[in-house]
């Protein structure tokens, strides 16, 4: 956890007082700074894995109403940002962006979906969560930067594990991506200023495989069940790719194993036909 400080300057405090008769002096002291306790909001963030999220309603870039139960059936990511950041923020959200555009090109944009939200009200309203989107260059139809009612934003970020404290210099805050499950259940907290494709991509490869998109067929649902299971992170790359190599050995499994069944078949039906040669024929009584 890094914290997040928009800012660079410090606030002072000059403290005044005599030191004995006849005799007074001044001196700087810094003033006690306020700061997040990583440990405590480790804690806390790990505390929500699993909780079931409330049906918080919101803003979307375009000042529209948006609540968060519309986003399930999919798995969703959800990060928190601050407009006025102007170094950490950027940094962690264009590190998003390339996760998450890696994992559309192998599991596809329409799987899941992202969301921004904006903590700090009434500064990160619809226009300056459009204006940093576009800051980012973020143009993804699966990704909405979306804005909180200031009166719910303790609430939000409390069901979410998500913790933030206001300094002089902007906001110490814990740097977490939210894997939420298709059901609103918190599934994974993943950290740091930097995401991998991998952080990402694994949850929601295990969130994709095991819950198939209702519109899915049948036939849908296994083909890309195989090719999620057949899906490896490349670290030389930073992606993923389809590992044709275990595709293959899949296939090759499947048919010894057809061809196998297809031999124990074979061997009943002989065996079948061989006592039905060898047993004694019924018995005939002719009329007298």
């Amino acid at each position: 956890m890094t914290p997040c400080r928009a800012l660079s300057t410090l606030a002072l405090a000059l403290a005044l007082g005599l030191l004995g008769a006849g005799r007074a002096a001044a001196q700087d002291e810094p003033a006690a700074q306020p700061a997040l306790d990583a440990d405590v909001a480790l804690r806390t963030s790990q505390a929500a894995v699993g909780h079931q999220l409330a049906d918080h309603a919101l803003l979307d870039a375009q000042g529209q109403p948006v609540r968060l139960s519309s986003y399930r059936g999919k798995p969703l990511l959800v990060s928190f940002i601050y407009t006025g950041c102007f170094q950490v923020c950027p940094t962690t959200t264009r590190s998003l962006a390339d996760a998450v555009a890696a994992a559309a090109k192998v599991f596809g944009a329409d799987k899941f979906n992202v969301i921004s939200v904006g903590f700090n009200q009434p500064f990160d309203s619809p226009p300056a969560m459009r204006a940093f989107a576009k800051q980012m260059r973020i143009d993804a139809p699966n990704w909405d930067f979306l804005s909180p009612p200031a009166a719910s934003v303790d609430a939000l970020t409390r069901d979410f594990g998500f913790s933030y404290v206001a300094t002089p210099a902007g906001f110490d805050h814990v740097l977490t991506v939210s894997v939420v499950d298709p059901q609103g259940r918190i599934y994974q907290q993943v950290y740091g200023e930097r995401l991998p494709a991998d952080q990402l991509g694994e949850p929601l490869r295990r969130l994709l495989r095991d819950n198939p998109l209702p519109a899915d067929t049948h036939f849908d649902a296994l083909v890309r069940r195989v090719r999620l299971v057949c899906t490896v992170y490349d670290a030389k790359t930073g992606t993923y790719r389809t590992d044709y190599g275990l595709l293959l050995e899949v296939a090759g499994g499947v048919t010894f194993a057809l061809a196998m069944l297809w031999f124990f078949i074979g061997e009943w039906r002989s065996q079948r036909r061989a006592r039905r040669a060898q047993a004694p024929p019924a018995a005939t009584h002719e009329p007298a």
